[in-house]
């Protein structure tokens, strides 16, 4: 008896521990400064501004002003809400000693600290399932009808259909090949950034590109979509933010609500956020194509049903 009610507190304990570290991959970003490697982003600045000039400062005052914001912005919001050009928030990231605004959102997501979230009884499993709802229904909220329309015809139309994604983005890139595949759609992914730029030399008029990015400011993703674009190659993105570098040489846009902060990059929430929009695309190809999509997936199904006892 006395172990069962051992064993019961301890499951109790751990359980709020878990509540407690997951804030920072459930809407929250709880953590200590001290895993701060350096300097605080802060107090560089603080040393710094006397150095910076007139747009610089522009952008110091609107990151002080606005802490918890920022850790939600592309390097072009940034640039657009501060009021300078991106090369120049390029250049005051640097002048700091950072690689870039990514490499200061990772180190300032840990120093600014996270939203009230008030105590409750609510476990962990409903709060992932409520959030993870929130974000489907958000990004339904977002998705313009027209513009999805346009990405089906433009899928549909193309003989030439590459998918481009990196990381978390390249396994919901992973996700749409299968769910083509299994309507008749030959389409191919690549996740490598090489083969991406080796690809995308390639294309042509004809060729659609699906480049799939959560922030729009993967430098790898850009690259290979400018020179899709030079090659005159349609290009789909799927991207939270309606403003970022990618965005700059997309034909059409589809967004999707849940935005990220630098530390919890590649969260479930976010990933199931991209597979609704890409849900959303394969449903309407199969809508386009229902009976030759359905005799594919027929025959799909009998094939493999050979491999199941």
């Amino acid at each position: 008896m006395l172990n069962l009610e051992l064993n019961s507190r301890e499951n109790r304990r751990k359980v709020e521990l878990f509540n407690r570290l997951s804030t920072s991959q459930i809407g929250g970003h709880k953590m200590d400064s001290k895993t701060i490697a350096g300097p605080k982003p802060s107090l560089l600045m603080e040393q710094h501004k006397h150095n910076f000039t007139k747009s610089e400062h522009k952008i110091y005052e609107y990151i002080l002003s606005n802490p918890n914001q920022v850790l939600y912005h592309s390097l072009t919001e940034l640039s657009e809400l501060s009021g300078v050009a991106e090369a120049t928030v390029l250049r005051f990231f640097r002048k700091l000693g950072f690689k870039g605004f990514q490499d200061f959102k990772f180190l300032f997501a840990q120093e600014v600290p996270a939203a009230d979230h008030s105590e409750n009884d609510e476990s962990f499993i409903y709060r992932i399932r409520n959030n993870i709802i929130q974000a489907v229904d958000d990004t339904s909220d977002v998705v313009d009808a027209e513009t999805l329309e346009k990405c089906i015809q433009a899928i549909n139309d193309s003989p030439d259909v590459v998918i481009f994604g990196i990381g978390s983005s390249g396994i919901a890139g992973l996700d749409m090949q299968n769910r083509l595949m299994r309507i008749g759609k030959h389409v191919s992914v690549i996740t490598d950034s090489h083969f991406q730029i080796m690809r995308a030399s390639s294309l042509n008029e004809n060729s659609v590109v699906v480049a799939i990015s959560l922030t729009g400011s993967t430098k790898d993703i850009v690259d290979a979509v400018k020179i899709a674009k030079e090659k005159k190659a349609t290009v789909i993105a799927l991207t939270t933010y309606v403003k970022s570098p990618l965005t700059k040489y997309a034909d059409h846009i589809l967004l999707s609500s849940a935005k990220e902060s630098p530390l919890d990059s590649g969260s479930l929430v976010s990933k199931i956020a991209q597979l609704y929009l890409i849900d959303l695309i394969c449903t309407g190809l199969t809508m386009n194509n229902f009976e030759s999509a359905d005799s594919v997936k027929r025959e799909i199904t009998e094939h493999i049903a050979s491999k199941l006892y």
